[in-house]
């Protein structure tokens, strides 16, 4: 039987503020009985976590009990579809890795294989055709699946993440979190299981807690100095190390989706939200200087720029053991996935949410970090890989960057998943891996990759019958993006100000 003491709320200890500091305040404080404390200084600037998000965002808000339209009010937030990649096989091409289904598939045989075999007898449109999602964003439309089902239409969202961590933080107050402004200044450990006892903070203050989340950002403050050399470095594959960033006016049309576009030594992030528009460069550093990362960026804005530059240097890779002893790092303190699959607040949600369902008492088992440790490396590893492809896959002939990023030697597992889909079109998805078999297929044909034959199944349709298939999928999807209101109107609607009452037609659609 477990003694008093052991059954007492557990006081949990969060270094650092931020987008990842408050999203773990506001779960712990919603979702269980902990005593939550935050330690913070406003004299410490946050590292933007990223604007632009995936389906998953959701999840997060509604377990939370968060109002959609509140949220997008409060964080100046858009709605996304997908992300368009420009230039990434070559300059002039684009294609978009949308979110939700691509086409239906055929008893066993799914819809890429029924795609690829059309595309060989030419009866097959360009595979946009056949997302939803795809149709929808580039054509500037946005609405939500009667009854507010998201299984044929999933969406997420752009907003200001300095915004939403306030957001979140008055939210995580209001359910008891206590913040405490102050600097840390050291980290007091037990001198013989090394365990965290106390911060220690600037005019002599100290904060004990029984487990600890180290959300300081790049800096891991809470990080034991004896395990620095813990972190995978990922960058002889993901080799880009620096990014500038400049805000610009918002755009009059507010498109749904995320653009990535490749330029000479990286690539550029446009993303729309109400006020603004973030834009962004990443890049190696080897191949271009600061200024001139700085130069390109400029000179591709598509509104007047707003403010300096924020340049920023990274190493890409992760802590493989971000849980040690009683302490948990969270999101930049954990490692760092440049934002080309806007995975970065999902990687802190995917950690929080692992934490709360091995949430620890006082004294913790070792068995419990190893598994959430090696689940963490089995989702960052996968995540990185998909990154991987879109650099490796590309078809930029002739840029030294780019040709370097192609002639690079793959991962095993990213280079058995392409051998494999090569041969004739599988796609191997483990486990509950982050990114679906549509998500794989999208990115490999949008960058040229092209299977050598297609499953044999997908002979026994006849042609006609095949083209009369991908005809109806087409035409389908083309009919209801027409019929669709625009993203600034849904937009202007569903997240108009409490005064100002949405038509009902509208609160019907949004239900």
């Amino acid at each position: 039987m477990q003694d008093d003491g052991a059954r007492r709320p557990l006081k949990i200890g969060i270094a650092g503020g931020g987008t990842a500091g408050w999203m773990a305040a506001a779960a712990l404080a919603k979702l269980t009985g902990c005593e939550v404390v935050l330690i913070e200084s406003e004299a410490i600037g946050t590292v933007g976590v990223g604007e632009a998000t995936i389906p998953q965002i959701r999840l997060f808000n509604r377990g939370l009990g968060i109002d959609e339209a509140e949220f997008l009010r409060a964080t100046k937030g858009t709605f996304k579809l997908g992300i368009a990649f420009d230039g990434w096989r070559r300059d002039g091409e684009s294609y978009m890795h949308a979110f939700g289904h691509v086409g239906r598939g055929a008893g066993l045989l799914p819809f890429h294989q029924l795609w690829l075999r059309g595309r060989e007898l030419g009866v097959a449109k360009d595979l946009s055709a056949y997302a939803l999602n795809d149709r929808a964003a580039r054509a500037g439309k946005m609405q939500m699946a009667p009854g507010g089902g998201a299984a044929d239409m999933p969406w997420a969202y752009h907003f200001d993440a300095s915004l939403y961590a306030g957001f979140l933080r008055r939210f995580a107050e209001a359910h008891g979190a206590e913040r405490i402004e102050g600097r840390i200044v050291s980290v007091e450990r037990d001198g013989e299981s090394g365990a965290i006892r106390a911060l220690t903070l600037d005019a002599e203050r100290r904060v004990e807690a029984d487990f600890f989340l180290d959300c300081t950002g790049f800096r891991a403050l809470l990080t034991d100095e004896t395990t620095r050399d813990d972190f995978a470095d990922w960058s002889h594959w993901l080799p880009c190390d620096r990014a500038v960033a400049v805000p610009s006016a918002a755009a009059d049309e507010i498109l749904p989706y995320t653009r990535a576009t490749a330029r000479a030594a990286g690539w550029q992030w446009r993303i729309p939200l109400q006020h603004r528009t973030g834009n962004g460069l990443v890049y190696c550093s080897e191949f271009l200087s600061e200024g001139e990362a700085e130069t390109v960026l400029r000179a591709h804005l598509d509104g007047a720029p707003i403010g300096t530059a924020n340049h920023l240097r990274f190493t890409t890779g992760m802590r493989t053991a971000p849980w040690q002893g009683n302490c948990l790092a969270l999101g930049l303190a954990a490692g760092f996935l440049e934002p080309l699959e806007s995975t970065s607040i999902h990687l802190i949600q995917s950690g929080i949410a692992r934490f709360l369902a091995m949430l620890p008492r006082r004294d913790v088992p070792a068995a419990m970090a190893e598994e959430f440790n090696r689940q963490a490396r089995f989702e960052w590893e996968s995540i990185r890989d998909f990154l991987i492809l879109h650099y490796a896959a590309n078809g930029r002939e002739g840029q030294p960057f780019w040709d370097r990023c192609r002639a690079m030697t793959l991962p095993d597992g990213l280079a058995a998943r392409l051998a494999l889909f090569r041969a004739t079109g599988f796609v191997r998805r483990e486990h509950d891996e982050l990114f679906t078999e549509p998500g794989w297929i999208q990115v490999l044909i949008g960058q040229g990759v092209v299977p050598r034959a297609t499953h044999p199944n997908a002979d026994a349709l006849a042609p006609h019958v095949l083209a009369r298939m991908l005809n109806e999928m087409a035409g389908s999807i083309a009919s209801l993006v027409d019929t669709m209101p625009t993203h600034v109107e849904f937009l202007r609607e569903f997240c108009a100000s409490p005064s100002t009452p949405r038509s009902a037609a509208m609160m019907e659609t949004a239900r």
